[in-house]
């Protein structure tokens, strides 16, 4: 975590604080505007620290992406004609432990999304690196009609609870909507997208699904995955 998500909204915090005091201090000796203006004034500093804050806490709950590397591993079983188990174990991150979590999925295929926010030169000089969440997965149908009437499989890998000295505040911010809102008026975003793998479902395969600077990738890692996804089919959008 880059200290300054912390330190900056702290040291912001206190020069805001210290401004509001006197603001009221003026106040209480009659000094009317002088009172108001550092008011309002510490107000603003006192709301940006915590706006701040709460998208540093937010950052946590994606991970650095500086190289190529595994996120998670998918073992497929099979449960009836097109109805499908997915456990999906994620590698230890950081703070965060491995886990695991098995999913049922609808269709032929699964599907596994993330979201990527790429920062411009400058903010990576600072300390911002490109970063990853993995955002969902689901089932897709071969047939263009099915995956139009067939039963739908759609799961969250975003449920991980935020981590921090704000955690237990009633509210949060997200960066990749703050971002997307408000990235022409902070000129720190390069590009925020998603980026989606997916490959057929066969009982027994297992995949390793890998996160690169172009997004998301799968690979078959035994005999029933490779003969799954038999004639190079791999697809990365």
């Amino acid at each position: 975590m880059f200290w300054w998500w912390w330190i900056a909204p702290a040291a912001i915090a206190i020069v805001g604080g210290l401004i509001l005091i006197s603001g009221l201090a003026s106040l209480f000796r009659g000094r009317l505007l002088g009172g108001l203006f550092g008011t309002a004034g510490g107000g603003v500093l006192l709301a940006g620290a915590l706006g701040t804050a709460l998208l540093g806490q937010n950052v946590q709950t994606y991970a650095r992406l500086t190289y190529e590397r595994p996120v998670a591993t998918l073992s497929i079983r099979q449960l009836a004609p097109q109805y499908f188990e997915a456990t999906v174990t994620r590698p230890a991150e950081g703070e965060r432990p491995a886990r695991t979590a098995v999913y049922p999925v609808h269709g032929d295929e699964w599907r596994m999304e993330a979201q990527v926010l790429k920062w411009k030169p400058w903010a990576n000089v600072v300390g911002l690196d490109a970063q990853y969440r993995l955002d969902r997965l689901a089932g897709r149908y071969q047939d263009i009609e099915l995956e139009r009437t067939g039963a739908r499989s759609v799961h969250a890998l975003t449920d991980e609870p935020e981590t921090g000295p704000l955690a237990a505040l009633p509210w949060s911010l997200s960066v990749w909507d703050t971002a997307r809102k408000y990235r022409r008026y902070v000129d720190a975003v390069d590009t925020l997208y998603g980026s989606a793998a997916y490959m057929p479902m066969a009982d027994g395969a297992t995949y390793e699904v890998w996160i690169t600077q172009s997004g998301l990738i799968a690979r078959p890692t035994n005999e029933a995955a490779r003969e799954a996804s038999a004639g190079g089919f791999v697809r990365v959008s």
